[in-house]
Order: structure tokens, then C-alpha cells, then sequence
């Protein structure tokens, strides 16, 4: 690997790519030391492009996650593949997080053959899951990296532990392009509030359901609004919707008795008030919409 050059301040868009569950979410927010983006088992959580930003002396990389990277026609999945697409355009590093535990597959290698093709920027892999991958399972993914990638440095981190997250950001900064930082110091993110809200309804609304259930729903926030109490302090005010194709879906959130969207509602609030120096008081309901995953408008919201 090269010895770091001195230079002014760097300051870089960074592509986070990967293949769903990758550890790209876990990541970013080891990283930039705040939650950003939310994180479930479930494959395929993140849909927009989340920014998160790391500061240190000299530089600024503000990383853009992506949607996990799968293969398939759908509409809603082709909406997700376009995301990454344009993601990886409008930035200056690419950095790709590869599961260590798991065995390549076809994905992992049409994924390969996509960072390739970008030899245009600079490129950096994050090997990640190091504390729980076999050592033969990353013997495996070091012999694939170094045949189809030679020229592509890879860093061996764990996201979850933390480990060796240092070394990676160094490098980063160090193939980044010079520049002034692109937001102040002070900042982790640049989601508005809206759309940090809907994430967290989102993750809460993931916990427990089965694993075709979540990329059925979407949450919407229609309105925020900050109100004086009588017994003094204010309040925000936020109603939002979960969105489901089905009405079987809709009972599945809402649960025997309601207890479901009540879990909901209550997890959410308490991590929506960690945000804002409110009280906070979330109206939430269910409804159903057979067509929002190919509703062409509600995806090209979603991006941004």
C-alpha cells in the first residue's frame, strides 16, 4: 500500500456498496459515532441513499449508504439497483463492504464485476465480520479480492466490535481528492427530520416481522408540528402512517388487541425524543395501499 501524502484538506463523497446485510449500515454509524441509518436483520433495510458524515483533522468523507446490491426485475428492486447506480456517480471514493462469513455466490461476484468497472475512482475494500467469519470462509474472500481486484487495497474491520475502522477512514482520507469540507464539524447527517423520524418508525415497525413482511411497508410522515402545552414546555406533534399492500399485513402490525402498533409507537417515540429538546407525542396508524411499490413518484421520493 502506498505511504500517505501530505497534502491540504481532503473531502470526498464516499459510495458505501455491498451486498445486502454487509455490515454497510453497522458500519457508517461506527463511523460517524451516531446512529444514521438504521439497522435490522432483515436483508435489503436500507432503501434511500443515507448520508453520514466523519470529520478528522484535514478532512471531511461524508459516506452515502446504499440499498444492498441484488440482482432482480422487479420494479422495486430495479428503483433500488438504480440507487447504487447513481450513488457510485456522484461520488469521488468507492468503498466496498464485503461479508466475510458468507460464501461469495453470484451476487457477490455480479458485485465484483461492478466495482471493476470503476477503475475511474479510487477504491477501497472493507472486509468485513472478521470476529465471526471461519478463517477458511476468509481465506476464501482474500483469494477472490486479490484475483479479481488486485489493484484495490482491502482493510480486514469489524463494524459491530468496533475494529480497525481507524486504519480504514486514514486511507480513505488519503485517496481522497483535496477540497473544504462540504458540512461544519458539528454535523453527522444531513437527513431532514422528516425523514430521520420515518426511518425509526421503520426499524421499530422490522422488529419481530417475518422476513417477506418488511419490504412490504413504508412509512410516512404528514405532518410535524411544535406545540405550547398549557402546563408549560412544548410538544412535537407527529403523525405518521405505516404503509402495507395487504390487509393480512395491516393486522400483522397492528396485533391482537392493538398491542403491535402500541410496541411501535411507544419504542419509536422514546428514540424520536432523543432527537429533539421536545416532548413528543406520535400519532401512528396503519393503512393499507396495494400499489405504493410501483408507484413510480412515491420511489423517486425515496431517494432522496
Amino acid at each position: 500500500m502506498s505511504e500517505p501524502v501530505s497534502k491540504g484538506n481532503t473531502a470526498a463523497f464516499v459510495a458505501i456498496v455491498g451486498r445486502p446485510s454487509a455490515g454497510k449500515s453497522t458500519l457508517m454509524n461506527a463511523l460517524c459515532g451516531e446512529k444514521v441509518a438504521i439497522v435490522s436483520s432483515v436483508p435489503q433495510t436500507t432503501r434511500n441513499r443515507i448520508r453520514g458524515i466523519v470529520n478528522r483533522d484535514g478532512g471531511q468523507l461524508v459516506f452515502i449508504d446504499t440499498p444492498g446490491f441484488h440482482d432482480s426485475t422487479r420494479t422495486f428492486n430495479r428503483h433500488m439497483r438504480g440507487l447504487i447506480e447513481e450513488s457510485i456517480r456522484d461520488s469521488e471514493v468507492l468503498l466496498y463492504v464485503v461479508d466475510g462469513s458468507r460464501p461469495p455466490g453470484d451476487e457477490e461476484l455480479s458485485l465484483i464485476e461492478l466495482v471493476g468497472k470503476h477503475a475511474n475512482l479510487p477504491r477501497v475494500v472493507a472486509l468485513n465480520k472478521i470476529d465471526t467469519a471461519s478463517a477458511k470462509r476468509l481465506d476464501q474472500m482474500r483469494i477472490l479480492l486479490s484475483q479479481r481486484l488486485p489493484d484495490v487495497p482491502v482493510f480486514e474491520i469489524s463494524a459491530r466490535k468496533p475494529e480497525g475502522l481507524e486504519a480504514l477512514v486514514t486511507e480513505l482520507l488519503r485517496v481522497s481528492p483535496e477540497g473544504e469540507p462540504v458540512y461544519p464539524e458539528d454535523f453527522y447527517t444531513d437527513q431532514p427530520p422528516e425523514f430521520r423520524v420515518s426511518e425509526i418508525i421503520r426499524e421499530k415497525a422490522l422488529t419481530g416481522l417475518r422476513e417477506e413482511l418488511p419490504h412490504s411497508i413504508y412509512v410516512r410522515v404528514d405532518d410535524m408540528e411544535v406545540r405550547e402545552l398549557d402546563s408549560g414546555g412544548q410538544q412535537l406533534w407527529i403523525r405518521a402512517f405505516i404503509l402495507v399492500e395487504r390487509n393480512s399485513q395491516q393486522g400483522m402490525i397492528v396485533g391482537a388487541g392493538g398491542q403491535g402498533i402500541k410496541r411501535i409507537r411507544q419504542s419509536a417515540q422514546k428514540e424520536i425524543a432523543s432527537l429533539f429538546p421536545y416532548r413528543i407525542h406520535l400519532d401512528l396508524r396503519v393503512k393499507v395501499d396495494p400499489n405504493w411499490r410501483r408507484n413510480d413518484r412515491l420511489l423517486d421520493r425515496l431517494v432522496h
